[in-house]
């Protein structure tokens, strides 16, 4: 299982919090890579749903990663 920020950014509009099967099957939907759907499947479900793409992907870049100053536009 590898993630890009490329694949992770179709996950970006999920329906967090999410289990594993309504992740799959909104990567499906909504016409994500064949990647993102296998690496969905490769996820281990332990009943608990997912909270945001970090849980999925812990060194998903966040907002607080880049050195941007918003008050400057």
């Amino acid at each position: 299982m590898y993630w890009t920020l490329e694949l992770a950014s179709y996950l970006e509009d999920a329906p967090w919090p999410a289990s594993k099967d309504e992740l799959v099957d909104f990567a499906s939907r909504t016409g994500a890579p064949l990647e993102v759907v296998e690496n969905l499947e490769e996820l281990e479900d332990d009943g608990q749903p997912f909270e945001s793409i970090e849980e999925i992907w812990p060194d998903y870049p966040t907002k607080d990663d880049f050195l941007f100053n918003e008050d400057e536009y």
